[in-house]
């Protein structure tokens, strides 16, 4: 399943592999943002007029700000690869953030998937593998999965994971422009008393 609890982390199942994304991997990325946008426009993360004139990070900032986070395990931003005649396709994005040690012990999964590969059961798999990275590696007490109440692929594999209604926050993230209600799902750790 992990290679080790250090940077870079890489989880695995099978043909599924779950791994930093690299400065040489920015030409999958670009392709498949650009390919997919208006597919996950409904549900990006968007800055609020407050801050929006800070603008997006470049592709290397951004590669860069993972690596300083997951070093410091403040968060976990890996790429979801497909081993594939021979070589890896890049197939999505999911993060374990905001990550909390102390008394709380948590943190909160976010992803994104292609939609050539939705569907397809690829997104639970990651999502399981970061989960159980965060309660067995990690000895994290609970993990979060918030999402649009709109969002029915997103319950499902919340569901799918194990995962546990627990409530809606409502004008909780801004997306796509706004601040939008989500539904808020649990998993809890429990070996961790």
């Amino acid at each position: 399943m992990a290679t080790n609890s250090t940077w870079p982390i890489k989880l695995y199942e099978n043909e599924l592999i779950l791994r930093p994304l690299r400065f040489k991997d920015k030409r999958a990325w670009d392709l498949s943002r650009a390919k997919n946008r208006e597919w996950l426009t409904p549900w990006e993360a968007t800055r609020p007029e407050i801050d929006s004139h800070l603008g997006l990070p470049t592709y290397f900032g951004m590669v860069q700000s993972y690596r300083q986070d997951g070093l410091a395990l403040r968060s976990i931003s890996l790429g979801i690869w497909l081993k594939e005649n021979g070589g890896e396709v890049f197939i999505g994005q999911i993060t374990l953030g905001g990550i909390v040690f102390g008394a709380m012990r948590g943190g909160h999964i976010g992803y994104w998937i292609d939609q050539s590969y939705a569907n397809k059961g690829y997104t639970s798999r990651a999502v399981s593998l970061l989960t159980e990275f965060g309660l067995e590696i990690l000895a994290l007490h609970r993990i979060e999965i918030n999402l649009r109440p709109e969002n029915d692929a997103s319950k499902r594999v919340a569901e799918k994971c194990g995962y546990i209604f627990e409530g809606i926050r409502p004008r909780y993230l801004h997306i796509a422009g706004a601040w939008r209600d989500h539904l808020t799902y649990v998993k809890e750790n429990p070996k961790i008393k």
